[in-house]
């Protein structure tokens, strides 16, 4: 018995070891495909502020994640290049109550300041901005909600894994493997939506630049996010 218990514990502590492994790493054909890596589950190369300094103390590197620290007021984090045409793809988890998000084509308007459109990741019961269909989890923030018939969001506690394709006009939010939210920018439906979002005076119009950043956002709550890459088209 004390064998078979002694293997059993082992094969545990292996299959531990493969899924440690696993994260933030590609497979060959993630790599024949053009997936690149943005976070090595060690460092935070290749991030910064958005003014461009380190990535501060408000953010720390464990266990294969990069997360916000609680109360480190790290303030948001991008990366040091900017993407255009992309399939990108992240897991984060986030504690009860938080409120964070990831943002593309990220990069300073004309008039408006350093802006990007937002995936909003939000714990849907508990935190304080769950009252408009497009502030909820998976949304174009601010201006587009996602399908509710379509999203399945894991709890606070559990991994969830996000995928946004850009490509030409055309955007795609997607959560653990479902298309929650599609649009094209620039489309009437899209400036309409922009037009009653708090973005509504910004110069170029709001969502319409061509390439930019993607942002890790820190909005007070801990949120952890690990197995980022993205995929230039």
């Amino acid at each position: 018995m004390k064998r078979g218990f002694s293997f059993l514990v082992i094969l545990f502590l292996m299959v531990q070891v493969i899924n440690a492994q696993k994260s933030n790493s590609l497979t060959a054909k993630e790599k024949k495909q053009g997936w690149v890596l943005l976070f090595d589950g060690k460092t935070t190369n290749g991030w910064m502020t958005p003014g461009g300094k380190p990535v501060p103390a408000g953010w720390e590197v464990q266990n294969g994640c990069i997360s916000t620290v609680k109360g480190g007021k790290g303030g948001d984090i991008v990366t040091v290049d900017e993407y255009k045409d992309f399939e990108f793809s992240v897991d984060f988890n986030i504690v009860p109550g938080c409120n964070s998000g990831i943002k593309y084509f990220y990069t300073k308007y004309t008039k408006g300041g350093n802006l990007g459109m937002e995936y909003q990741i939000l714990d849907d019961k508990l935190a304080e901005d769950n009252k408009k269909d497009n502030h909820l989890c998976g949304s174009f923030y601010d201006v587009l909600p996602p399908n509710t018939a379509e999203k399945k969001v894991n709890e606070p506690g559990q991994w969830n894994t996000i995928l946004i394709v850009a490509k030409g006009k055309k955007v795609e939010h997607w959560l653990n493997g479902k298309k929650i939210l599609e649009f094209t920018r620039g489309s009437k439906s899209f400036t309409d939506a922009v037009a009653t979002s708090k973005f509504n005076k910004t110069e170029p119009a709001f969502g319409t630049v061509d390439k930019g950043r993607i942002l890790l956002q820190e909005h007070g709550g801990v949120v952890s996010f690990r197995n980022i890459k993205i995929k230039s088209l």
